[in-house]
């Protein structure tokens, strides 16, 4: 796990939570630390401490990586000092045996449960080694240990380069009937090549892909991804530095099968043998994780996906030979004017041909500089423009850039050109697509993660609530107040149901328009419910004139065209309650739901209607 051959404490532990390493002193010098760490080793003055791994599904404490520590009084304490100082003085073997075999009595003496987790660096894991292979087996059974319960952990401190006698030593040690692991998958020098060549019976992933998981969709996928490998190769997958029930949560559900971390337990000198009971009802917990979505990236695709090659013409061609160009190419609309690199304008082919067959017209400018017919003030943008950034200059252009296209260049040369043609349908397909994921105007998840989170709820035969939301009287809103006003109100209604729902057990997705969904987990789904009426019913005052309060509504016109007297819009609620292999697609739930919702609509002001049938619907 770390730069430590036996389970250095970095590996285990978040560094916003690890106390400080005490820093070398500064009076002491490297040699006196080399005769301290000798009397260390001869005096066998390390401990050892011990984390656990647990079985994901169950919550038992199926493994215990093992720790090494120096004294608690000295600058070599902590791991990383401890081998720093053994690698310049020569004794990272001598180190590695005596932490090896202060690990292996440890847990021998605790008699600790299932299996131990063992660092070892590759170095000393080489053929040439044959003795501190001899050694471990030697100890592991001098202690009365089976190595079939001894897993060697693979850390790396530095690249691996011959992977032929990696090979050949993870086989000598199998055949011994240890087991191999290797350690901070993603982080190391060569981890992923490691596991192509040495298929290893466990991966561990390094926590900087656990962390925060359940908010970062990069991270989910990451997980997932290895998730996916391990699965085709026979692999078990440990993750590490676990430190929230919501990170355990989200790892569960992808799968995972081992977990370790503070939030399971901290290194101890004598560690539990089981769980605490939290964590174990939180696993044995019914029910989906929500995962994380991704947001928008609104600049996250340039313009270079819209580059055309189309040669240029120097500003010395004149028109006629311009004018055979386009002859010549029939389907070719527009000719860049470029001079040394730098762009100077474009040439329209109907432009040409306009002024061509008017007369007299090619007789007096046919040998003239094709600057003549040039638009020289073409829009040119850089190819690391986004696609979004360029929209909005060619909305605010002039209309003929939208024919013309537009120059694409690389630092100011040069590169080729775009159509107004493909920006336009490259931004109505990324709308479309982000839609489809999540609004644009609320950032909530879109129909597409609405419907995979449904679909998961009901894979997990757990027991759930569907809250279809709808605004009542939304339309005559926008026509008084204007649309800007009514983007304002879906916000506000976005941003009231997150505040009152719980983000790691309550999906809330935005279907579109004035349409919400909230998938609750939460078995206080009604009282949620009741505080999102209340703080609606409030705050959407605010977004009324002072007499339009007053008197409780306004006039507007119904689709018919008559003035109608509309009250305050009210927030409608529509709830159906899952119950396990009740329903068996989202399909089936929309439409319940969207019929619950026609329900509560029927109700005045803000409502909130459960459907109490629970006939299952085949």
């Amino acid at each position: 796990m770390s730069q430590a051959t036996l389970l250095p404490a970095q590996s285990v532990q978040h560094a916003p939570q690890r106390p400080p390493a005490p820093p070398p002193q500064p009076s002491v010098s490297d040699e006196l630390l080399g005769q301290h760490l000798l009397d260390i080793i001869g005096r066998r003055q390390l401990s050892a401490l011990f984390q656990p791994i647990i079985q994901m599904q169950t919550g038992e404490i199926v493994a215990y990586e093992g720790l090494i520590r120096g004294p608690s009084d000295s600058p070599l304490h902590a791991p990383m000092n401890l081998f720093k100082v053994a690698r310049a003085n020569n004794l990272t073997q001598e180190v590695e045996h005596l932490c090896r075999r202060v690990v292996l009595e440890r847990f021998a003496e605790l008699n600790l449960p299932g299996k131990l987790f063992l660092n070892v660096s590759p170095e000393c894991l080489m053929p040439q080694r044959h003795g501190a292979r001899g050694e471990t087996l030697e100890t592991i059974q001098q202690i009365g240990l089976h190595p079939d319960r001894v897993i060697i952990e693979l850390t790396e401190n530095q690249p691996t380069y011959d992977y032929e006698l990696m090979r050949e030593a993870v086989l000598h040690y199998r055949n011994m009937g240890f087991r191999i692991a290797i350690d901070d998958l993603g982080e190391g020098f060569s981890s992923l090549r490691l596991w192509s060549e040495l298929r290893p019976e466990y991966v561990k992933i390094d926590m900087h892909f656990i962390q925060g998981i359940n908010n970062d969709p990069v991270k989910l996928q990451f997980v997932r991804s290895i998730q996916e490998i391990a699965d085709k190769s026979d692999t078990l997958v440990i993750a590490e530095g676990i430190e929230s029930q919501a990170e355990l949560l989200v790892l569960r559900d992808l799968g995972v099968a081992y977990a370790q971390g503070y939030h399971l337990g901290r290194p101890h000198a004598s560690p539990a043998k089981a769980l605490p009971g939290e964590v174990v009802k939180t696993l044995s917990r019914n029910g989906v994780a929500v995962y994380p979505q991704r947001s928008i990236e609104k600049n996250a695709v340039s313009i270079l996906k819209l580059l055309h090659r189309v040669a240029a013409v120097p500003p010395s061609m004149n028109n006629n030979d311009v004018y055979e160009i386009f002859k010549a190419d029939p389907k070719l609309l527009i000719i860049p004017v470029v001079e040394k690199d730098v762009p100077l304008g474009l040439i329209s082919r109907f432009v040409m041909i306009d002024h061509f067959a008017r007369p007299y017209q090619r007789e007096l400018y046919g040998k003239k500089s094709c600057k003549q017919f040039m638009d020289g003030r073409p829009l040119i943008a850089d190819k690391d423009t986004s696609l979004q950034e360029l929209s909005f200059r060619m909305a605010e252009s002039a209309a003929h850039h939208l024919f013309n296209g537009f120059i694409i260049t690389d630092q100011g040369r040069y590169l080729g050109m775009g159509t107004g043609h493909d920006l336009m349908r490259e931004i109505t397909q990324m709308q479309i697509h982000a839609a489809r994921y999540a609004n644009p105007l609320t950032q909530l998840p879109g129909n597409v993660p609405i419907n995979e989170h449904i679909d998961r709820l009901l894979q997990s035969d757990t027991r759930f609530w569907v809250c279809y939301c709808d605004l009542d009287h939304f339309k005559p809103f926008n026509d008084v107040y204007g649309y800007r006003r009514g983007d304002d109100v879906i916000q506000l209604t976005g941003s009231i149901l997150s505040a009152h729902c719980d983000p790691n057990r309550d999906f809330i997705g935005h279907i579109g328009g004035d349409d919400f969904m909230i998938q609750f987990q939460s078995e206080d789904w009604r009282e949620r419910c009741q505080a999102i009426l209340d703080d609606f019913g409030t705050r959407i005052l605010d977004y009324y004139s002072i007499e339009d309060r007053e008197r409780g509504g306004y006039i507007s016109e119904d689709r018919q065209g008559k003035k109608v007297f509309y009250s305050l819009m009210s927030l409608s609620l529509g709830v159906i309650k899952v119950e396990p292999s009740q329903y068996y697609s989202h399909h089936q739930i929309a439409t319940a739901a969207a019929e619950a919702k026609k329900q509560a609509k029927k109700i005045h002001g803000n409502s909130l209607f459960l459907d109490r049938r629970q006939e299952p619907q085949r």
